[in-house]
């Protein structure tokens, strides 16, 4: 007899990025026509060398890099955060302010796990992402869908009309996965009030902050003194220093939230790698400049995004910047099905509308998801060019 799931884990779906690699199970490409992966929004080279030696001699010649740490990171680290972001956002930030994660999936499940239990209810605005919406499931939380619109940009206003007596936090995502869109200071300023007005926080997941398209901080949220109580900031070193297999995140946050926030990782992790704080450390010390370069090339892939949606016959770009560009397609298959006969007629990997919003919702079965960072500006063209030769 089969011993019994948690109902709750058995609930959500599986991780879409794993789902859509088995598409790939007994399908050869040709020299020609090799694979263009634009499924995931990950770096696929690793860090610049500089960063490397930092690692390698932090490993050979520290001995405390391969020891436990600090349950809330390293406090050099911390500190910097702390110091850049104050600077960066023109408030003022202390490190004890801030925490370092696993990654910034398992900062979102950390500040998730003091602000809402089983009941309670999450606003995410769809298309969502995905993880968040599966952390929410296996908690037994119900994630709220927001519709955002042909414009991606979620409103307020219609906002504080789903708020609840259960509802225990706003999720946004900016620049956003999947939809890629940069949202206006004044909307993430409109939520944050909505949210102190109404006692919940305001769960502000910046992880593609280094490659957003503006000049000047995105927001002035931590310029307001009462932030503490309300905003909650996440961070992901993965992106900007190509650190993706080194699991190193960050919680922006007050006080008495990263205390219960060290519970959790006490409990699940004792303490983020060693060697990746020491990598992101030396990273935020040393690659501003190569930031910058890695920056204006992402920025350069959007360009090419932006321009090759627009020569393809019935496709809607509707948002696009960080590393997404999220469409409409005008094929006569739904997306599920328009993404599989990618791989095989196109040797395209892509992900459907319907893994980043609610399920029925047929606005999913419209809708891609192409993480064009993985690719350089010629990959671009050489994508638009498989998708332009396509026959549904």
């Amino acid at each position: 007899m089969p011993l019994p799931l948690n109902p709750d884990m058995a609930r959500t779906f599986p991780p879409p990025v794993m789902e859509a690699r088995r598409w790939l199970d007994g399908v050869t490409f040709p020299p020609d026509r090799p694979l263009i992966n634009v499924s995931q929004a990950a770096p696929m080279e690793p860090p610049p060398e500089g960063l490397r030696q930092a690692l390698a001699e932090a490993a050979i010649n520290d001995p405390a890099a391969h020891l436990y740490g600090p349950v809330l990171g390293l406090p050099a680290l911390r500190a910097e955060v702390a110091a850049q972001w104050s600077a960066a956002y023109g408030g003022e930030i202390a490190a004890a302010e801030v925490a370092i994660t696993q990654g910034c999936n398992q900062a979102f499940s950390a500040v998730m796990a003091t602000i809402a239990r089983a009941g309670d209810e999450v606003i995410l605005p769809t298309p969502w992402y995905f993880n968040h919406k599966m952390w929410l499931d296996m908690q037994g939380i119900a994630a709220v869908p927001l519709p955002t619109g042909p414009g991606l940009i979620p409103e307020a206003e219609a906002t504080a009309r789903l708020v609840t007596e259960r509802t225990r936090a706003i999720v946004l995502v900016t620049p956003n996965n999947p939809g890629g869109v940069e949202y206006p200071a004044a909307t993430l300023r409109a939520f944050y009030e909505l949210a102190q007005a109404r006692g919940i926080a305001l769960i502000l997941d910046e992880t593609y902050r280094d490659f957003d398209s503006r000049a000047g901080a995105p927001h002035d949220l931590f310029a307001d003194p009462d932030w503490r109580g309300t905003l909650v900031h996440l961070y992901s070193f993965s992106k900007a220093y190509r650190l993706t297999g080194h699991r190193v995140g960050a919680i922006v946050a007050d006080r008495a939230r990263l205390a219960e926030v060290e519970k959790f990782l006490d409990t699940v992790a004792i303490c983020p790698s060693q060697l990746g704080q020491i990598g992101a450390l030396w990273g935020m010390r040393n690659l501003g400049q190569w930031v910058a370069g890695e920056r204006a090339e992402i920025l350069a892939r959007r360009a090419a995004m932006t321009a090759g949606i627009a020569r393809l016959e019935g496709w809607r770009l509707l948002g696009c910047g960080a590393f997404f560009a999220y469409v409409e397609h005008p094929c006569p298959v739904a997306a599920p099905e328009l993404a599989q006969r990618l791989v095989r007629e196109a040797g395209v990997l892509l992900l459907p509308g319907t893994m980043f919003m609610p399920e029925g919702d047929p606005a999913g079965a419209r809708q891609l998801r192409i993480a064009f960072a993985n690719v350089g500006v010629a990959g671009v063209d050489a994508l638009i060019d498989r998708l332009a030769a396509f026959r549904a």
